[in-house]
């Protein structure tokens, strides 16, 4: 399915000042390509790029949410890796780009789709939490250290003469 928005539409899904009128000069201006007619999203990702293109899809003449489902599958799955890179035996978050596309497809229903999300979720959480703790260790590690270098560095006999 192509989808298409056009100014009007992009204008009332509030788009923001500077990309609105940086695509109007693309396109010859507003007055000249017309308020209502159609731009292919393709377009806006050509002329303006990934970001501008992927906030248009709000504001599409056509139902884009079946292709929305489908993008979001296929971007979380080209960074998938890193997530199983670290850990590889946690299918939680690839079972909700499952989930995702199934959903797409009429496969299951929304019920379904929130459970996968749920559970991906969770492992982004948990995901979240290993890498806060491994954070606060390291610095706390860092800090030790410091303390180690300072008292190490110290001139014992001096130390123990200015103790006396």
């Amino acid at each position: 399915m192509k989808l298409t928005t056009s100014f009007a539409l992009l204008k009332k899904a509030g788009a923001c000042t500077g990309r609105y009128l940086f695509l109007a000069k693309a396109l010859g201006g507003i007055t000249e390509y017309g308020k209502d007619t159609p731009i292919d999203l393709l377009t806006i990702l050509e002329t303006n790029g990934v970001d501008d293109c992927l906030w248009a899809l709000q504001a599409t003449a056509e139902d884009a949410s079946r292709i929305t489902e489908l993008i979001i599958a296929d971007v979380a799955e080209s960074v998938l890796y890193i997530y199983e890179r670290e850990y590889p035996t946690d299918k939680r978050v690839r079972e909700c780009i499952q989930a995702r596309r199934a959903y797409a497809n009429g496969e299951i229903d929304a019920a379904a789709r929130a459970a996968a999300w749920a559970a991906a979720w969770d492992a982004a959480r948990d995901a979240a939490w290993d890498a806060a703790r491994d954070a606060a260790w390291d610095a706390e590690v860092e800090k030790q250290k410091t303390i180690l270098r300072k008292h190490l560095a110290e001139d014992v006999p001096a130390a123990k003469a200015a103790a006396q």
